[in-house]
């Protein structure tokens, strides 16, 4: 993934072809803030910047700069997936749900 970070917040890294410069994204936030920069210098340089601002905004008019994330969310997968999910999980003696949620901290270790 084309990912940079900054303390504990991360951006999407992609290039712009029409502008000829690279563009960042900050994710998880409660609104958008990107940046722009010719190089990965000035492209982290610009991170911190846009961060810093949209922070300043969000004190500003107390705002959680953060996506509040519940913990929940729904997956749509074929009858054929759910069942050796299921099967998989019952052999294990695992629910679907923890079988599911080891599987998901294990792709992001």
């Amino acid at each position: 993934m084309n990912v940079m970070t900054v303390g504990d917040y991360h951006a999407r890294i992609e290039f712009d072809p029409d502008l000829d410069l690279f563009r960042g994204e900050i994710l998880g936030l409660n609104g958008g803030a990107d940046f722009y920069g010719k190089n990965p210098k000035e492209l982290r340089l610009e991170f911190k910047r846009s961060l810093a601002v949209f922070l300043e905004v969000c004190t500003a008019k107390g705002i959680e700069p953060r996506r509040h994330f519940s913990g929940k969310f729904n997956l749509r997968i074929s009858p054929e997936l759910h069942e050796k999910l299921a099967l998989a999980a019952q052999a294990s003696g695992k629910s679907i749900n923890a079988l599911a949620q080891q599987a998901l901290q294990e792709s992001f270790a």
